[in-house]
């Protein structure tokens, strides 16, 4: 029982006092090919893997070295394990618990740091902000893999190995070489799994896939593939074994081979479909849940008709599988293809909920200036996990921080404690019986989020510090700009741009909340601001006067000017203020994003009531969305509300929006009418939800009879079904579009 975690806990200890780069490749070796899975039945491609419960991964299982205890634990009661094999499972977290990535990056922390980050556990504790532990948003030059092969790539680092003298350097080359041999080897290994299973196959159709399986592997295993299906195996394998949880601008890598192979009748366009679908499967069962990005269309891919004929390819894909991965995602601007566009409105008025859209017209200089970089890489700007942006296998953005806004808003009129627990926390910012006006308490407010922006620009600073001196990350490493150059690994100077994110929650509700705070305080004199956080402190009981009161003050999401214009202002601070962080930090970039998975709900429950009418304990407003119901205007005054915020101060915001399924069939028109006014008035990004009135609350009823339902959670999409019910009511309470209120 756990042979690969005591196996790989004991080569670590063998070589931990070896070049890091010598005892990753020996880790490596102690993971494969254990953590490899089956071909399975119709499975086009060979490649699957399940990480085990100690081990190595950027972020799937863990962050650099990890353990995952509590499954760990779970899986050795589950399984009835002896005294003395129980004895051996916990030697392994005691030894792991300190010497994790993750332990010795908590060990870094300065003072402040450690005072300001308390917790680690963001899903479940009282807190204002949460470090998370992860290497997220990893993109790799497929196409430089895919055109120039295993070979090409260790020829090329041969040249600069010949070059250097440095002893690190020659290090770091030699772990890059015998990386790629490790891939060589995982190649042959599933060639010769798929050979006898060909040999055993008595179905000749399933014979003859087999057999093609084992060919394109035999032959990518040294040389730069040929066909669509050689890059498409190619391309997988290599994703599975880097640890990278999201698969690139696939039109732009892919695309060549698949217009060769059509236009020389090498495959139909049915064997390319079933490639694909294939293809789609695998990364479904992956269940990378906030991640799984396929990205297709958008500025800046050459060869941009081959592109688009592969993009319309995996726009079918999309159709025909019924999952919640792959998260395809269209790029587009003015002058694409629009067959794209087309076809994307189709699929999402079927019901699902991809692809999402991401306007390149207003993306691309806006992440060129936030990143401060050319136009030139903005245009190779990927979205990934929630919807955080990097540049493709140029830059890092993520591990990533967690700050509740309206928890800060909370401390703050509690003068640095948190009512829910009554401990202290952040920094005391004043008496609020002090505030004679609106414009101190928001200096007070500000103050706050500064303390905690300041602490997680160091804690994001020290995390890729540590993951840089304790591993190399040699598979990406190897694709990634412009570490084979500068004989670098990734965190340790490699990589060409190093960003940080800083992901916040209840924009929306501290903006709203401020307006009514400002409008019933200080204009109309309604109550003290004392006796009104005395309301939020009781959750209304007895108030239900003043509550609606604050429910009926301007709300963003109307276009209204009031309410968007605090919006605005709370935005502009919070983002503003991050992208500050790089002067004091050795990021090239530190900026917000406007983000969503669940965590508006997790948040919510350990917020108390607020003054924009929310209770103790409600979900927290989507993203950059309204809160839930408070759009009363119609689609036309959403839409003008959203693009106030400027894209250019951050990394990334979510914008959900639901629409009835007659938008789509009765109406579509005027639907694309709108959307397209959206992205022309500075619309950067929409995930769209269509569902009939009612389906949702049925499905919660008989979920039997509904798992076909998809819907936005918030950066990611799921089947209704499977949510908490929590979240659940959360998707529903979001305002549905009909032609009645457009």
């Amino acid at each position: 029982m756990f042979e690969t975690e005591k196996i790989f806990t004991q080569t670590y200890i063998k070589y931990r006092n070896e070049h890091p780069a010598t005892r990753e490749l020996a880790c490596y070796g102690a993971m494969y090919p254990s953590v490899l899975g089956e071909i399975q039945e119709h499975d086009l491609f060979a490649g699957r893997i399940s990480y085990p419960y100690i081990g190595f991964s950027p972020e799937p299982g863990g962050f650099g070295y990890y353990i995952q205890k509590e499954e760990l634990l779970k899986a050795a009661q589950e399984n009835e394990l002896d005294a003395e094999e129980m004895r051996e499972v916990n030697n392994l977290i005691a030894f792991w618990e300190n010497e994790c990535t993750k332990t010795k990056v908590r060990a870094a922390y300065p003072q402040q740091t450690a005072r300001a980050l308390p917790s680690d556990n963001w899903t479940s504790e009282s807190g204002v902000a949460f470090p998370l532990y992860r290497l997220a948003g990893g993109y790799l030059d497929y196409r430089k893999l895919l055109f120039t092969g295993i070979s090409g790539i260790i020829y090329e680092i041969d040249n600069y190995e010949s070059a250097t003298g440095d002893v690190d350097t020659l290090y770091f080359y030699s772990a890059l070489k015998n990386a790629l041999r490790v891939f060589s080897g995982i190649c042959y290994l599933y060639a010769g799994k798929a050979n006898r299973m060909a040999l055993l196959c008595k179905d000749e159709k399933r014979k003859k896939e087999l057999t093609t399986i084992t060919d394109n592997l035999e032959f990518i295993a040294v040389n730069p593939p040929k066909t669509f299906a050689q890059a498409i195996q190619l391309s997988w394998l290599y994703s599975l074994v880097s640890g990278v949880l999201n698969y690139g601008r696939m039109d732009y890598y892919l695309g060549d081979f698949y217009v060769h192979d059509i236009d020389k009748g090498i495959i139909t366009e049915e064997q390319a479909l079933a490639m694909l679908t294939s293809l789609w499967q695998l990364i479904a069962d992956r269940k990378t849940v906030f991640n799984g990005r396929v990205i297709i269309g958008g500025k800046g891919r050459k060869n941009e008709k081959n592109a688009d004929r592969f993009a319309l390819l995996a726009l079918q894909a999309t159709q025909d599988v019924k999952e919640i991965e792959p998260q395809l995602t269209l790029r587009f601007y003015n002058g694409q293809n629009p067959l794209l566009w087309e076809k994307a409105m189709t699929i999402i008025g079927q019901g699902r909920t991809y692809p999402m859209l991401y306007n390149d017209d207003v993306l691309v200089p806006a992440v060129a200036k936030a990143f401060a970089i050319d136009k030139a890489d903005a245009e190779h700007y990927m979205p990934f996990g929630c919807g955080e942006i990097v540049i493709n296998h140029k830059s890092y953005g993520s591990p990533n921080g967690v700050i509740n806004l309206l928890k800060v808003l909370e401390v703050t009129l509690h003068n640095g404690c948190d009512p829910v627990t009554g401990m202290p926390m952040g920094i005391k910012t004043g008496d609020i019986a002090g505030f004679t006006d609106f414009e101190q308490l928001f200096a007070a407010y500000q103050m706050q989020v500064e303390y905690y922006v300041e602490q997680l620009a160091i804690q994001e600073e020290i995390e890729y510090r540590i993951a840089g001196e304790n591993a190399v990350f040699l598979f990406q490493s190897i694709l990634y700009d412009d570490c084979i150059k500068r004989g670098k690994s990734l965190f340790a100077g490699g990589v060409r741009y190093l960003g940080g994110t800083l992901e916040t929650y209840g924009n929306t509700n501290v903006a709203d909340s401020l307006t009514a705070i400002r409008q019933l305080v200080y204009e109309k004199k309604e109550c003290t601001l004392p006796q009104l956080v005395a309301m939020l402190d009781a959750n209304f009981a007895g108030h239900e006067n003043i509550r609606l009161k604050l429910l009926k003050a301007p709300k963003y999401g109307n276009d209204d000017a009031v309410a968007d214009d605090m919006l605005v202002r709370v935005h502009e601070h919070v983002c503003n203020f991050t992208r500050q962080q790089k002067q004091k930090t050795a990021l090239h970039s530190y900026l917000v994003v406007v983000i969503n998975n669940w965590a508006n709900t997790i948040f919510g429950r350990v917020t108390a009531a607020s003054a924009d009418g929310r209770r103790y304990g409600e979900s927290l407003t989507n993203g950059n969305a309204p809160a839930d119901g408070c759009d009363l205007n119609g689609a036309t005054a959403l839409l003008n509300s959203l693009v106030k915020p400027s894209p250019a101060i951050h990394a990334g915001a979510v914008q959900n929006l639901k629409f009835s399924r007659e938008m789509f069939t009765d109406f579509r028109p005027q639907l694309e009418a709108l959307l397209k006014a959206y992205f022309r008035q500075g619309g950067a990004q929409a995930m769209i939800n269509v569902v009939n009135p009612g389906d949702l609350e049925n499905a919660m009823r008989e979920p039997e009879k509904y798992g076909h339902l998809f819907v936005r959670v918030g950066g990611f999409s799921a089947r209704f079904v499977e949510l908490p019910g929590q979240v659940q009511r959360e998707i529903i309470n979001r305002t549905l579009y009909t032609k009645d209120r457009v």
